[in-house]
């Protein structure tokens, strides 16, 4: 695949820019599909080496749009389809722009993807999907629950994807990474908001819940499954979890952090942090024996040491003046 061009959507957020530049070292033909603003700003892209933003052409536009998804599309053979609305607490005010952004933009990838003879698409699922764990851990045949706006949206644009490869033999695939972590990520993320609290020398740490688990997943692991699962044949009209197989309450990972930063934690519960009770995902543990079997993937950074590893990079990051001073620690990010 290393001579065809490639369109990534999202490719401005926090995968989607690891996801770009990773494909442009490997010497792909990368075309980056960004959020089209007054500003000329091409999101996370813009803090990219030099070397690699000269070698990426930049498409801005509206996942909404259309007419402006097919015309990115245009002279592409693969997508890479990671735009999408994320923060969960934001779907409970505006629902409607879910729809709009994760249901519909992804139909606007499909329908340019069959009249226009894509060979591949690979579509972002979440974790979020399945809700709270009903066993574990989570392979692809657990049932699918919309605990929130976002998850539902998410769930009705996973089957969009695959009733198109069912109805028009579409080359679908659907990735689904559970928790993924690192560098850039937004601080509605609950690592960057332990970690970014902590560096601002907060003396008590703002959080919701602590008790819920989660499958973390670094970024790089996450980045190395979307590229398994875009040269895979055996992904094609499959769905596909890529996850550490570990799990870890979200309290626990918060000591890990402030151990790892050497500072004494504190965490103070912050009632608008609390999700609806129904709506709060409890558990979260992927099975990623199929991403094993059918694509060769696992993830290097797997276990305590693993997340620990990664953690550590991930705090290497967020602790650089610059980079901190991106985020605003005093806010709560929706």
């Amino acid at each position: 695949m290393g001579n065809k061009r490639i369109l990534i959507t999202g490719s401005d957020g926090f995968i989607g820019s690891h996801l770009t530049e990773e494909l442009v070292r490997q010497g792909y033909n990368v075309k980056a599909f960004v959020f089209y603003n007054s500003f000329n700003s091409w999101g996370w892209l813009d803090s990219s080496p030099k070397d690699i933003k000269k070698e990426i052409e930049v498409f801005a536009g509206d996942i909404r749009d259309p007419h402006g998804v097919k015309e990115s599309m245009k002279g592409c053979e693969v997508v890479l389809h990671l735009a999408s609305l994320i923060a969960i607490p934001y779907s409970y005010y505006s629902p409607d722009t879910y729809v709009d952004t994760n249901i519909k933009g992804t139909l606007n990838i499909l329908q340019s993807a069959r009249e226009l003879g894509i060979t591949k698409v690979v579509h972002t699922s979440t974790s979020e999907v399945y809700g709270t764990a009903k066993y574990v851990p989570i392979n692809e045949d657990h049932p699918l629950q919309g605990q929130s706006p976002y998850s539902a949206s998410k769930i009705g644009a996973d089957q969009m994807a695959m009733s198109f490869y069912r109805s028009f033999e579409t080359p679908v695939s659907i990735i689904r990474p559970f928790n993924t972590y690192g560098p850039r990520q937004s601080a509605r993320a609950v690592i960057p908001t332990i970690i970014t609290q902590l560096a601002a020398g907060k003396k008590k740490v703002r959080l919701g819940a602590v008790r819920p688990t989660r499958d973390f997943n670094y970024v790089k692991d996450t980045v190395s499954g979307f590229i398994s699962v875009m040269n895979s044949t055996r992904s094609i009209g499959e769905a596909i979890n890529i996850g550490s197989n570990f799990e870890v309450s979200i309290e626990e990972t918060a000591k890990l952090i402030a151990e790892i930063m050497d500072i004494d934690l504190d965490i103070e519960t912050d009632e608008i942090r609390i999700r609806p009770s129904n709506s709060e995902v409890e558990r979260l543990w992927a099975d990623n024996t199929k991403a094993k079997a059918l694509l060769g993937w696992e993830p290097k950074y797997s276990g305590i040491e693993g997340l620990k590893k990664g953690l550590s990079e991930t705090i290497d990051w967020f602790t650089i003046k610059e980079n901190l001073a991106k985020f605003k620690t005093e806010n709560y990010n929706i």
